[in-house]
């Protein structure tokens, strides 16, 4: 018995349905891009035919469109297709004229190279409608294609009269549920919005009866001449507006000749929130390619938005986005020098436009200049930051205090700068994404500055010891205060210090508390391997400390309480109130205890009053 053979090469088939399906809802974000995809083939049917005919004056093939409510068509004065291409080329999924061994060696003067954009008209339409005729062939017919959804096609050579010159046209009838996408208005619109920097003259007819109009009817403004720089720079924050809908603060011109690369980046004039990055226009060969490309900027430059066109830079398969390759990863470090570089004049030159760009954009500097020498140099004397002086700049807060204290964390420069101002420390949030940091670096660019962390034991020396008369008296009101607090692990202290208006302060970091927390769960676990294992870890935790003010006139009245509960509760009501001052968040027997002890003292001055 002889088996049949089952290796024989076969060939896939293509059910395109499905395959149309697929590209509506992964390949492409949306139906409109099917004027996108005529419209690039277009532009890359006229840069094969200006090769073909180098000599052609600028501007003598260009694109119509036109757009009725019947029919949408796309023509231009291209290279065309003789017979044999439209075989090959249009009924071949995944194949396409641009990888054609004539002309491979000039892929990168076209746009599209992947053969599947003309399958995107399938979204709006059951068949589409193509006749064009050779320019590499003078004496070729006209050729026609009709290609359904269903995967059928027809061609057929056409008398000359059919196509006078080379070119193609494209016709597609929409669909009557694509009437969004292919209304003449919204044809008119889409065209402008992909095709407003092509270099290649485009015009627009609405069927009725009037002229057509210019879809690109100026060059790119940077492409543009201008009588004095000033101009140059207005007519670019005037397009930067007009485009992203908010007057710069400054713009900078981007250059890269290397890649072909041009265009504008816009300074925003307001901060951008923390992590949140906007997106930039890319055109590649004047053809919109993407409104969000994150990708061509550092994630740090998220100060501006640009607008660029670009040559050699390779869109993906949908033609959306950016791949990413080297080019790409060379372009990006390269625009992230201009910006580095207009941050250098800036800083050199104008000192307004400066202060107005640190005041909005300061989060962004700072993460740059983490990371860049230079801008940390230039910038991080005129970087605002928050001190016991208010909000300044590390300049003028280090002219004042020669010693730099810095905290680790808001919490922590919060329960400390009222009374570090009155006794003449400098101190630094340091609380702040890069603040730190950055402060920590202050004395290489001033070397006459020291820097160091504020520790409690920094705070509580610059803070007066009473004299040992008055801590005496006040021995039995602490100890019971102590004994209050205990569960708090809140040791007690009286000391002397401004403003006499603050009854109390609570000295106790984040990590402090950690560690407390950590050393009770091990003493909760005594015993277990859990118990071991934290046991292991666990060290002597550091201990709150509520200061009490004897400066102040409330302090002064309740060290001299002789009632043991009503003492207690004062306790409990300072350690209370000194925990919300501190601004962070209370534990919920914090919450309890400032509860009950305002009501426990309520019920006390009631009673009083009997």
């Amino acid at each position: 018995m002889t088996l049949p053979d089952h290796t024989a090469d076969r060939t896939f088939q293509v059910d395109l349905r499905g395959l149309v399906d697929l590209l509506s809802h992964h390949l492409y974000s949306s139906p409109r891009v099917y004027l996108r995809e005529l419209m690039q083939n277009a532009v890359d049917a006229l840069t094969a035919r200006h090769t073909l005919e180098p000599g052609a004056p600028a501007g003598s093939f260009g694109i119509r469109l036109y757009a009725d409510r019947s029919v949408v068509r796309v023509e231009d004065d291209g290279v065309g297709l003789t017979e044999t291409d439209v075989h090959t080329f249009l009924a071949t999924i995944g194949r396409s004229s641009k990888r054609a061994d004539g002309i491979a060696e000039q892929r990168g003067d076209f746009i599209g190279q992947f053969g599947i954009g003309l399958l995107s008209c399938f979204l709006v339409a059951d068949e589409i409608h193509v006749v064009s005729r050779s320019a590499r062939t003078p004496g070729a017919p006209a050729v026609e294609w009709r290609g359904r959804g269903d995967g059928s096609y027809t061609v057929r050579a056409l008398p000359a009269s059919a196509r006078p010159s080379p070119g193609t046209t494209v016709t597609l009838t929409p669909r009557a549920d694509a009437g969004e996408w292919t209304a003449p208005a919204h044809v008119h619109a889409l065209a402008r919005h992909f095709g407003s920097l092509l270099r290649h003259p485009v015009t627009f007819d609405d069927g009725t009866g009037g002229p057509a109009v210019p879809v690109n009817p100026e060059q790119a403004p940077w492409a543009r001449t201008y009588p004095t720089p000033g101009a140059r720079s207005r007519a670019l924050a005037k397009y930067g507006e007009e485009v992203f809908g908010f007057t710069p603060l400054d713009t900078l011109e981007l250059d890269l000749p290397a890649v072909g690369l041009r265009g504008v980046a816009c300074v925003l004039p307001e901060a951008v929130p923390a992590g949140r990055r906007h997106g930039h226009r890319v055109h590649v060969k004047g053809m919109l390619l993407s409104e969000q490309a994150e990708e061509i900027l550092p994630d740090w430059a998220f100060f501006v938005r640009c607008v660029i066109d670009a040559e050699s830079l390779r869109p993906t398969a949908s033609r959306e986005s950016l791949y990413e390759d080297d080019t790409l990863a060379a372009v990006r470090d390269a625009l992230a020098e201009q910006l580095r570089a207009w941050i250098a004049r800036v800083a050199a030159s104008d000192p307004e436009l400066l202060h107005r760009f640190l005041q909005a954009h300061h989060l962004s500097v700072k993460s740059l200049a983490v990371h860049d020498d230079e801008i940390l140099r230039m910038l991080l004397p005129w970087l605002p930051f928050e001190t016991t002086d208010g909000h300044c700049t590390l300049d003028e807060f280090s002219r004042t205090h020669r010693t730099v204290l810095v905290t680790s964390s808001v919490e922590e420069f919060r329960q400390v700068a009222a009374i570090a101002s009155a006794a003449g420390l400098g101190v630094v949030n340091g609380g702040y994404t890069y603040d730190r940091e950055l402060v920590h670096r202050l004395p290489e660019i001033r070397p006459e500055v020291s820097v160091a962390d504020l520790d409690p034991a920094t705070l509580t020396a610059h803070l007066d010891p009473v004299d040992r008369e008055t801590e005496l008296a006040a021995a039995a009101y602490l100890a019971l205060a102590r004994e209050a607090l205990a569960v708090f692990d809140c040791d007690v202290a009286l000391r002397s210090f401004q403003p006499a208006s603050a009854p109390a302060l609570l000295v106790d970091s984040r990590e402090a508390r950690h560690e407390r927390t950590r050393s009770r769960l091990a003493r909760e676990q005594e015993g277990g391997l859990w118990g071991d294992i934290l046991g292991a870890l666990r060290q002597e935790a550091p201990r709150a400390q509520l200061i009490l003010n004897q400066l102040n006139p409330l302090v002064r009245t309740a060290v001299a309480i002789d009632e043991p509960e009503l003492a207690r509760t004062s306790a409990e009501a300072l350690y209370g109130q000194a925990a919300l001052l501190s601004r962070r968040p209370l534990r919920p027997a914090e919450s309890s205890l400032i509860n009950r002890s305002f009501l426990d003292l309520l019920a006390h001055a009631l009673r009083k009053d009997r």
